[in-house]
């Protein structure tokens, strides 16, 4: 800039489960994994239940989900559970992708925003996401190595969900452009865990909502986007 101060690198911030993919990719793993006989049918029951209470707001450990999940796979090679989840991705995720979602990442590109997902499904699906939408990163729950580098079935760290989306966006961001020189311009979500995180930005949009979220954006004044087919 002409004075000599630095412009702000805005960033485009987009949810994954219910904004980018119509469906929630815990619940499509795991029926996934019991198709293919290896998730036990109290497992998939545990994650059901989990599932509803998630939908209808009320109390849940945010890393239940991703562990009920890992169960059928953490005695299996690293290497072996990364591939079952690319074959996951692109046999079942794959085919849900909203078309409206990918040309919005496209044109986010094109006005030179960064773009960012950042979700609470598995880290690994969200890099395969990066990569098959083209974005610049993701961010999302990563699962615990042991020192042999098998997975332990736990959540490592936070579940990159509600506020503590904020928190890894803000450590990702610093970390690449340096504090303070970035801010997030626009952001996508459904789901009203997603408040803090629309709320801080400049331009929100409250994709498919949740009807939490949908209230809470209207009376707020968001945008409300129909990514449906």
């Amino acid at each position: 800039m002409e004075d000599g101060t630095q412009e702000l690198t805005r960033l485009a911030i987009f949810d994954y489960d219910g904004t980018i993919v119509s469906g929630q990719s815990g619940l499509l793993i795991s029926r996934y994994m019991f198709s293919l006989k290896l998730m036990k049918k109290r497992h998939v029951s545990c994650l059901i239940w989990w599932g509803i209470r998630y939908l209808l707001h009320l109390p849940h450990r945010e890393g239940e989900a991703r562990e009920l999940v890992f169960k059928g796979l953490s005695d299996e090679p690293p290497e072996e559970v990364d591939a079952f989840m690319r074959e996951f991705h692109d046999a079942v995720l794959a085919p849900l992708y909203r078309p409206k979602a990918e040309a919005e990442v496209a044109r986010c590109k094109a006005e030179g925003y960064p773009v960012l997902i950042v979700s609470a499904t598995f880290s690994m699906l969200a890099d395969m996401a990066a990569e098959y939408l083209g974005a610049d990163a993701a961010i999302a729950t990563v699962m615990e190595r042991d020192e042999d580098g098998m997975y332990t079935g736990r959540v490592q760290g936070d579940v990159i969900e509600g506020k503590a989306k904020l928190t890894a966006i803000r450590r990702w961001a610093d970390d690449r452009y340096g504090a303070g020189n970035w801010e997030i311009s626009r952001a996508y979500a459904d789901h009203y865990s997603d408040r803090d995180l629309l709320g801080s930005v400049a331009h929100p949009y409250a994709v498919c909502p949740d009807g939490l979220l949908r209230r809470y954006a209207k009376k707020r004044g968001w945008d409300i986007l129909n990514w449906r087919a």
